[in-house]
């Protein structure tokens, strides 16, 4: 996401446990960063700890960082929450490389991205937001996490 505090370590969080659930967790690093280094070193924002732990998510530490470009390059599947995420994420790969992809992408219920326009998959930013801004964040994060679970397994399937 853009600072590293709200919705990408919402998503980690999310999917951690869903990859935990799939019995995944041996198999799959998760990370998460921001575009910016406003936030740096910052922990998870206030409200998207209160709505990630009312729904039972265990959210531990965290310290918001920005992403490098070396890092991509180790990466099997890169999750952009915006179109503006991803068109920086993939200025900072080689050109074809197809590894960004837009999170609300594995939601089966999501909008269809029409003419290439991929901002009707862009994940809510709660930040200017209230208590119902983090939890719409939420729900669009975990409609996703079990398409972006079923894909993880299938790289990791035809890896083995």
């Amino acid at each position: 996401c853009t600072g590293n505090i709200c919705r990408s370590p919402m998503a980690e969080i999310v999917l951690r446990h869903r990859v935990e659930a799939a019995g995944l967790g041996d198999h799959v690093t998760l990370d998460s960063t921001g575009i910016s280094d406003e936030e740096h070193g910052r922990p998870v924002d206030r409200r998207a700890r209160t709505a990630l732990e009312a729904r039972g998510y265990h959210v531990g530490p965290h310290r918001a960082r920005r992403v490098r470009a070396d890092e991509l390059r180790d990466r099997d599947l890169v999750l952009a929450m915006t179109q503006h995420h991803a068109l920086v994420l993939r200025s900072m790969l080689p050109p074809g490389d197809e590894r960004v992809v837009m999170f609300r992408s594995f939601d089966p219920a999501a909008p269809a991205v029409v003419d290439g326009d991929e901002r009707v998959l862009d994940v809510a930013d709660p930040w200017y937001g209230g208590p119902q801004d983090f939890e719409t964040c939420l729900d669009e994060v975990e409609a996703a996490a079990d398409g972006i679970v079923a894909h993880l397994r299938a790289l990791h399937s035809a890896r083995a």
